[in-house]
């Protein structure tokens, strides 16, 4: 491998300040690295080591884990039964010996042979230490003791004592534990004859060694075995106090779930809590005929001491397997690093506008075949920089020629706005001079008509001749005089008519037009209008206007008016306000539309004194209005709902709040309706 930097001794003509733009841009290359090349390959090769062994590592751990803890499981339930069986057997034995006791019915003279094999079961079967045989009436004939004196035909009323009525009843009965001396547990086993007169032997029965059985269950260093009754309360354990306290292991989610499943843990919950909160491993087994539960449990910590030693050779594995990755990341970040660098410096070179630089770099891969084509680039950039001058000359005088364009048509806009402002200025002189004169020919018809009725009340007067003649004299005068008035107010009312039309663009048909064109030219109609009106009059225009409205079907002149009425109204409010603000408020309106598919929104916004929810209510009824007299008719709102609603197809609604804005919200479909009208309502 080989490489170096050989510049050509041509050098292209740059521009003066090629070389520092270039120098600037390779400084803020530097700066905009984050990590390099070489610490993202060594950090590569770690990962990749790293992660193949922590894959095989976990995976190992996982089996071995469940392995590990299904064997453990397995062998507590099998010293769980082991030692249930045993405590089961153990009963079973004494139970069978306590039978021979009760195969003889009660006699007179059978007193002494009882005595005789009560003794005798008490040398057989050392954990029995007492003996009472109860006749079939429930009295007690016999008591042999080792702990007390021997007690013949004493008649105890047993009759109503659980040993005699459950052993009767269900031929064997198992009592509660008890301790004697409270060391030793005791519990009572009664066993029924075969027959009704052989009576019931109650024996009482030393637990001892079902506690030396659980004592001796060895469940690896830490664990141990106990017995639990089927209330709950526990019965052997290797801590004799535990029991002696009468401790109630109910509350043990191991001891709740083994009770409730007849003694057999369901295998839902091999670990739980025991007593001082520690977690354990549990198993356990059912003791048939006593209803006990035998429980075996070992700590997590021991169970899984094996699996622990197993993370921490698996940690040092990856510990030396990264050192090793590390090493060879660095050895071949160093092979490869090397001609990126040197990539790197001549691109930064020709980036600073020395085209002539060239990489040389012998490597035989993508690297020198990527060096080739920044050289290649190199070159197209000296040839194509020659031309770069010219181009920018001719951009430039194209440039030149648009703002030249540009400044035409702004000075067209200028006078449009001019033209439209007239226009408004001609409809509003046009409105204030037709109100005069409907008054002046009404008031003319009417004149002309009084004449006649003078005429008619003068013929029966009695006048001379002359008086006569100068009243119609008079009266003719009056009467050309007045229709003059009302032919030339029929005249003044065509010209005002002609100025309305004047002042209203386009015909009175449907037509495609572009919206935003609509609403500009409304804004800029009622802005000129209203400073006609008003010369201190001032408002913010803001324009938010959606390319994609484009055209829609309507009446071009009477979706102006509406406009151009929602505009005025807002000019008045905002005004309004600012008559009563107190500190520096900016009136302002703001319209936007926006491209709905198949139907376009315009909304006008204003900041000015809003609309209360009782005038909102009526705002588009005929002839409603909240301004003063001389300065509304009540018709606009009215007339613009028809328009929209009736007219368009489409709907007009309002979004207010009192004292802050005024938002009215039209909507209008981009093809009318055939007929041009719709039932649409608000």
């Amino acid at each position: 491998m080989s490489l170096s930097l050989n510049p050509d001794t041509r050098r292209a003509r740059t521009l003066p300040r090629a070389a520092p733009d270039g120098a600037v841009l390779g400084e803020a290359a530097r700066r905009g690295i984050r990590t390099r090349l070489f610490t993202k390959y060594v950090a590569l090769f770690v990962a990749v080591v790293a992660i193949a062994l922590l894959a095989n590592g976990l995976f190992e751990v996982f089996f071995y884990y469940r392995e590990h803890k299904a064997a453990l499981i397995r062998v507590q339930h099998e010293q769980a039964e082991a030692a249930a069986a045993k405590i089961g057997q153990f009963v079973k034995e004494i139970e069978s010996q306590l039978g021979w006791t009760t195969q003889l019915p009660w006699s007179a003279g059978s007193i002494e042979q009882r005595r005789f094999d009560a003794l005798r079961l008490l040398r057989q079967v050392p954990a029995i230490t007492e003996l009472a045989e109860v006749d079939a009436t429930g009295r007690e004939r016999l008591r042999v003791s080792r702990l007390a004196m021997d007690s013949i035909d004493s008649g105890v009323d047993l009759s109503h004592d659980p040993k005699f009525t459950e052993a009767v009843a269900r031929k064997v009965f198992y009592g509660p534990v008890y301790f004697r001396r409270e060391s030793e547990p005791y519990m009572t086993l009664a066993q029924a004859g075969p027959r009704k007169d052989a009576g019931v032997s109650i024996a009482e029965v030393n637990l001892k060694l079902i506690w030396d059985v659980v004592s001796q269950i060895k469940v690896g260093k830490n664990g141990h075995a106990y017995v639990v009754g089927p209330e709950g309360r526990l019965i052997a354990h290797p801590d004799i106090s535990l029991v002696l306290r009468n401790t109630d292991m109910s509350g043990l989610v191991q001891v709740r779930a083994a009770l409730a499943d007849g003694g057999t843990m369901p295998d839902t919950l091999p670990e739980a809590r025991n007593l001082q909160g520690q977690k354990v491993l549990t198993a356990s087994a059912p003791i048939a005929p006593l209803h006990w539960t035998m429980f075996v449990e070992l700590p997590v910590e021991e169970a899984y001491a094996a699996l622990y030693a197993a993370l921490e050779r698996l940690a040092l594995v990856l510990l030396a397997a990264s050192i090793f990755a590390v090493l060879a990341g660095i050895f071949l970040a160093r092979r490869m690093v090397g001609p990126i660098q040197a990539l790197r410096t001549g691109a930064e070179r020709i980036g600073g506008g020395d085209f002539a630089q060239r990489i040389s770099i012998k490597t035989g891969d993508e690297l020198e075949e990527l060096a080739d084509q920044f050289n290649h680039m190199g070159g197209r950039l000296q040839e194509s920089y020659a031309d770069l001058e010219n181009k920018v000359e001719q951009r430039t005088a194209e440039l030149r020629q648009s703002l030249n364009d540009l400044h035409a048509a702004q000075d067209r806009l200028i006078q449009t706005e001019k033209l439209a402002s007239l226009g408004q200025l001609t409809a509003g002189i046009a409105h204030e001079i037709k109100n005069p004169l409907n008054f002046v020919n009404n008031f003319s018809s009417v004149s002309t008509e009084l004449i006649d009725e003078l005429n008619e009340a003068l013929q029966t007067a009695s006048l001379d001749g002359k008086t006569k003649e100068e009243v119609d004299e008079l009266t003719g005068m009056l009467r050309s005089n007045l229709e003059k008035v009302v032919q030339h107010g029929k005249r003044a009312d065509s010209i005002v008519r002609n100025m309305l039309l004047h002042s209203r663009e386009g015909s009175g048909e449907h037509r495609p037009s572009d919206i935003n064109a609509v609403v500009e030219e409304s804004l800029n109609l009622a802005y000129h209008g209203a400073r006609a009106e008003r010369p201190a009059f001032n408002v913010t225009l803001e324009r938010d206007f959606d390319p994609a409205a484009g055209m829609v079907d309507i009446y071009p002149q009477e979706i102006a008016r509406v406009f151009l009425n929602l505009i005025s109204n807002g000019f008045y409010a905002a005004a309004k306000r600012k008559e009563n603000a107190a500190g520096a408020f900016e009136p302002t309106l703001r319209a936007t539309t926006k491209d709905l598919g198949g139907s376009v929104e315009i909304r006008i916004r204003d900041n000015g004194t809003g609309i209360p929810p009782e005038v909102k209510e009526k705002m588009f009824n005929p002839f409603f209005t909240t301004k003063p007299a001389g300065e509304g008719t009540g018709l606009g709102l009215s007339m613009s709902h028809d328009i929209v609603v009736k007219q368009h197809g489409g709907t007009i609604d309002v979004n207010t709040e009192p004292g802050a804005f005024t938002e009215f919200i039209i909507t209008l479909p981009r093809v009318m309706a055939a007929g041009g009208t719709s039932g649409g309502k608000t």
